[in-house]
């Protein structure tokens, strides 16, 4: 098949982006339906598994053709089962794209619309299953999983598409011109251009966030800090990595919620250990008015790792 007509069958499927808890409607995705990168839904912050996951596999019924992710989650076992779910563990798969393969792509057949991640494991994801399970360029996998565990190098496409997507992951066009520039190869054009000053914009929220970070307070292997009310455009991202440099354990309360991180081969669960069913083990979020006791068995579980 020429290059032509591949990007033209690309071109004709549709791109949606997700969340785990901000899912679209079924009704309003056409035809058979690929999930990639999205997690179920945690018991951690707001509705569960049942309200928000649940309900979407309800609605799409026999319209789903797979689920491809890679975060942990107690339910998985529910769905082993059925072929349509790909489904991994963080430490399985640092990255939802190495999960991709052309045979994948292949045995789960045309499909009409893919719900992504809308972020760049996610992003790569979707273009990665539009070029039928090929790397949109060489070493895309390895940038996925370096940026989605924050550990390893990430080269220059990457970055590029990282930062932009930090300083700009709401913005559902981007996102598109994103996917679409790389399965079109990169070329040079306006979605080059976009996706950069995107980028751009990201080192203004950075430097925000590196200003934020000398309010840090460590104590117990736990770097903490509160945003105040109606701060400037910064990085939740950066600020987390900023505070692991101080403290195995980084906190940011951020109005009604807490944030937690700690590096990819940390060996912490928070999942497990904050009861939340499901999620990325060592980055998690839960409501601000558990953050007494969510330090208590953070601290409990450096302390009996010595």
């Amino acid at each position: 098949m020429s290059a032509t007509s591949s990007l033209a069958d690309a071109a004709a499927i549709d791109l949606v982006f997700a969340s785990p808890r901000r899912l679209p409607k079924p009704a309003s995705l056409r035809g058979r339906v690929v999930v990639l990168d999205v997690a179920f839904a945690a018991e951690g912050i707001g509705s569960g598994f049942d309200k928000i996951t649940g309900k979407f596999l309800t609605g799409l019924g026999a319209r789903l053709a797979r689920w491809v992710d890679h975060h942990d989650h107690e339910r998985h076992a529910q769905f082993r089962g059925d072929r349509r779910f790909v489904l991994h563990t963080k430490a399985e798969h640092g990255a939802c794209p190495e999960i991709i393969t052309p045979q994948m792509v292949e045995e789960t057949g045309p499909v009409d619309t893919i719900v992504a991640h809308f972020d760049l494991d996610g992003l790569y994801s979707a273009a990665k299953w539009l070029l039928r399970g090929v790397e949109p360029y060489p070493g895309a996998d390895a940038d996925a999983r370096a940026v989605d565990t924050r550990t390893g190098a990430v080269g220059p496409i990457g970055a590029l598409v990282d930062k932009a997507l930090r300083a700009h992951y709401e913005d559902t066009v981007l996102l598109n011109k994103i996917v679409r520039w790389l399965v079109a190869g990169r070329p040079r054009g306006p979605e080059q251009e976009a996706i950069a000053a995107a980028a751009a914009d990201f080192d203004a929220m950075a430097a925000e966030a590196a200003a934020l970070a000398r309010a840090y307070v460590v104590e117990d292997g736990v770097a903490l800090v509160r945003v105040p009310s109606n701060p400037r455009p910064f990085d939740k991202t950066e600020l987390l990595l900023l505070g692991q440099e101080r403290a195995p354990v980084a906190v940011v309360v951020d109005g009604q919620t807490l944030n937690i991180a700690a590096g990819f081969d940390s060996g912490l669960d928070f999942v497990a250990l904050l009861g939340l069913g499901g999620g990325m083990p060592t980055r998690v979020s839960v409501p601000a008015s558990r953050l007494d006791a969510t330090l208590d068995k953070i601290r409990a579980a450096l302390r009996a790792r010595g």
